[in-house]
This record gives C-alpha cells, structure tokens and sequence, in this order.
C-alpha cells in the first residue's frame, strides 16, 4: 500500500489506516479475539497507521493495540492516540498536569516509553486559541513523552486556527463524500502549511456501505442508536450530522456511483484517498473482511472525472443545506 509523508511528525503513514473506536466497545461489544483478528487483517493489507483514544472503552482500545503490537515489535505501526474526552470539558482542564496524567496513563495502555502522536480529543473551542495549551504540549515532546503531538477537531474554524500553530503535526477531521466543506480551506491550508490531515469518520458512520435501511437497528450501546441528534457528544460524529433519512437516500444514489469492482464504502475511500492533502483515513472494522476490503481502496485505480463531479453534484444537491453551515 501507499505511504505519505504525515505532516510534521517526520513519519509515513498508510493511506488507508485503522480507526480503533470500535474495538473499545462503543460500537456494541467487541470479543477480544475478534479485536486482535482485525488489526492482525489489516496489518497484513499493508496498514501501518492505528488510530485510537484514551476514551475508547475506557482504554480499552489502546490496551488491545498495546498487547498485539507487544508480540510484534517490527510491525512499524504508527500509532496515533487522543486524550482530553475522559474529563469535564471545560477550557481549564486541558492544563500540563492533566496533560502528563493523560498521557502517562496512555503509554502504560500502549506499552511504549514515548507515544508516536497524540491529539487534542475534540476539546471546547477555546482550547485551540490558548498559548498555555501549546505550551503544555511542547513540553510534553520536550520530555519525550510524545514524539508529536496534533489535534482531532469538529469544525473548519477549529481546524485552521490549529494548523496555524508551529507545532502542530496533523489535524483529523472529519471528512467523506458527505463531507465536503474541508476541501474549501481546510486541506489547502494544511498543504501550505506542512500539516497532515487524518480524515475520520469516512464512511458516514457506515452510511456510505450502502447496507443500511430504514428497518436496520443498531444496538443500544451503539452511538448510532443514542447519538443521532447530538445527546452524548457532537452530532457531527454520527452519520456525518446528517438525518438518517436522508443520509439514506443520498447514500442510494451514492452506492450507483461505484465503480465496476469496487463497493461503495471502498468508492468512498478512494474519494477520500485523491483529495490534496490528505495523509491518511482512517475507517474502523468489525471483521477481518471490512478491515481488508477497506484496506484494498487504497489500491484501487483513481476515480475519473465524472465520478469526481457527481459526487459534488450529490454533495450540492441533497447534503449541503443541511450540514454545511454547521461545521
């Protein structure tokens, strides 16, 4: 698979990578030996890049990646990790004691004297403009707690006042055929700039498979049943903030856009994949057979023109009004 330079950390990373969210139980439960059975299919399709957070599963999902790269010492997974979701949010938290806490506890999760990358978690808006803040950070690469440090954001606005900070390696943001806002600034900036970009959520939350109905019921311990209008956490972070219905619909029209041979998520990928600027994406995986056909997008021929402007065209005609303004 190809690798890309990942902004200012110094490292490559696949193109395609691995969202870890999942394997912390927030998507239903995750039987440990089915965890390790998918990172062990993607490492095997080329996948050298993890994403995860201390807030998955309570470090659930850290702890999982610790131990199967323990038994793996030459994989050469870069592993990106968050931190800041599992305290009150409010601006004073994100301080440099908290900082050495939360990364303390996710390095004896990794089992690693000195973290790959460590991002922001989403934090208030005001974080992102505090000089303390970076600081904090500097000091941690200063005392080798971390090699890099980025930030994972919800907003544009968020995303271009963090890419202008020296020290910021990579911004993840949200970014999918239903998401297409970040093109605008974002992702020029971060080009100009020397920033990776991690897009998340790629498949909408799934939307974009093309396997969901209006009868499909997700668990209730599944963020996309408890989290579809913003009651736990950003709504942006389920089905991309778009109504299910609609997303419904639009994703019809999308899957008729996949190339003979490829799915429709693996279509998404590839979308995500072409757009300048972006370093890495980063879908989850269930099951051996989501991680390696979402790793196989990342060889997959180009999409053409044609495919390119319909995909805006769906974006324009039946996303836009709804999202666009908002994040």
């Amino acid at each position: 698979m190809d690798k890309r330079a990942l902004g200012r950390t110094g490292r490559e990373a696949s193109v395609v990578g691995l969202g870890t969210w999942q394997l912390g139980a927030d998507w239903g439960d995750v039987v440990e030996a089915d965890a390790f059975a998918v990172l062990d299919a993607a490492l095997e399709s080329g996948v050298t890049f993890f994403d995860t957070a201390d807030v998955y599963g309570d470090g659930r999902s850290e702890q999982l990646i610790g131990r199967f790269l323990k038994n793996r010492p030459d994989a050469g997974v870069f592993v990106a990790t968050k931190m800041g979701r599992r305290a009150e949010q409010r601006p004073e938290n994100y301080s440099l004691d908290n900082f050495r806490a939360w990364n303390d506890r996710s390095r004896a999760n990794l089992g690693v004297d000195t973290l790959d990358l460590v991002q922001l978690h989403c934090p208030p808006s005001a974080v992102y403009s505090s000089d303390a803040v970076f600081d904090a950070l500097d000091t941690l690469v200063a005392e080798k707690r971390t090699a890099a440090y980025g930030v994972s954001v919800e907003t544009c606005a968020e995303a271009l006042t963090a890419i202008a900070r020296p020290g910021v390696a990579s911004v993840q943001i949200i970014l999918n055929p239903f998401r297409l806002k970040p093109l605008e600034e974002v992702l020029p900036a971060a080009r100009e700039a020397g920033v990776g970009i991690v897009a998340r959520v790629p498949l909408a939350s799934g939307l974009l498979s093309g396997k969901y109905t209006k009868d499909t019921v997700f668990a209730a311990d599944d963020h996309r049943s408890f989290n579809r209008h913003g009651e736990a956490f950003d709504q942006g972070e389920t089905f991309s903030g778009i109504d299910y219905t609609t997303g419904l619909s639009a994703a019809a029209e999308f899957s008729g856009l996949a190339p003979e041979g490829a799915t429709p998520a693996q279509t998404a990928l590839r979308w995500i994949i072409q757009q300048p600027g972006v370093s890495t994406v980063i879908p989850g995986a269930r099951s051996v057979g989501q991680a390696r056909a979402n790793a196989a997008a990342g060889s997959l021929a180009p999409l053409s023109q044609t495919t390119l402007e319909a995909v805006r065209d769906l974006y324009d005609r039946r996303i836009r009004a709804e999202i666009h303004h908002r994040w």
